[in-house]
């Protein structure tokens, strides 16, 4: 092999190990093995396990990122959807490394591996924000949708270990989870508010945020929710906070 084609060969390795070991149960004899290298060779190109940890994690980030890109047509729900699915995928295939990494138990985490994950996070962000396709991007807004994203890494992580749901399941329930954020956040925010018809008005019956709103639809159905609610929108703004209510 080449100079370079011996070094992709060796981030490859030691991704797919790292995928499905915990980084501190991997080794660089377990890496030159699965390789077919020796242990000098996987030397002479890194000066560490911890140095080709970050490279392959910076692979696998850039991996990762190009999950999130979707072309920009058709209902949002369901491009988040069809997104979502493409990361749970890629959860579910490097879940011990990635769990390890995330959940912040892992020996190898460094600022090195911190900032690759910090990137995958921005650039989520800025693709899920890029989708919304507003004029302008509120710090509300912003921190909505970066703590949606926070909420689907630990959500899919508890996934890996449970499995109590199917995938699918999980990956609807994601993207509703974010309509309805989205949703509250335009309760606050008057010129977000003003764009959510025409998002609502381009999703389908049978799309994620269809049926969220005839699930939130059938609540009303259960006896007394819809007084108590009606109740409760119908409480003016003079009254007392709960802050000023008192004991």
């Amino acid at each position: 092999m080449s100079v370079d084609e011996r070094r992709e060969q060796l981030i490859a390795v030691a991704l797919e190990l790292f995928s499905r070991r915990p980084p501190e149960e991997v080794s660089i004899d377990d890496i030159a093995a699965a390789a077919g290298a020796s242990r000098p060779l996987v030397y002479h190109y890194f000066p560490g396990k911890q140095a080709l940890y970050e490279e392959s994690l910076r692979r696998a980030g850039q991996e990762l990122s190009a999950r999130f890109e979707e072309p920009m047509e058709g209902p949002l729900s369901e491009r988040l959807y069809r997104v979502m699915g493409r990361y749970l995928d890629f959860v579910q295939s490097h879940g011990p490394g990635f769990a390890a990494l995330l959940r912040g138990g892992s020996v190898a985490a460094s600022a090195g591996t911190s900032a690759v994950i910090d990137e995958v996070r921005r650039a989520a962000q800025e693709q899920i924000l890029a989708h919304l396709a507003l004029p302008s991007s509120s710090p509300g807004l912003r921190l909505t949708v970066r703590a949606w994203i926070a909420n689907a890494e630990i959500t899919s992580l508890e996934w890996l270990v449970e499995r109590s749901v199917p995938l699918e399941e999980l990956q609807l329930h994601l993207v509703q989870e974010f309509v309805a954020a989205l949703v509250l956040t335009a309760a606050r925010e008057p010129e977000l508010a003003a764009e959510l018809a025409s998002f609502f008005a381009d999703e389908r019956p049978q799309g994620p945020a269809g049926r969220l709103v005839r699930d939130l639809a059938g609540l009303f159905a259960v006896p007394g929710m819809l007084d108590a609610v009606t109740a409760l929108a119908a409480g003016g703004p003079d009254e007392p906070s709960p802050q000023d209510a008192g004991p």
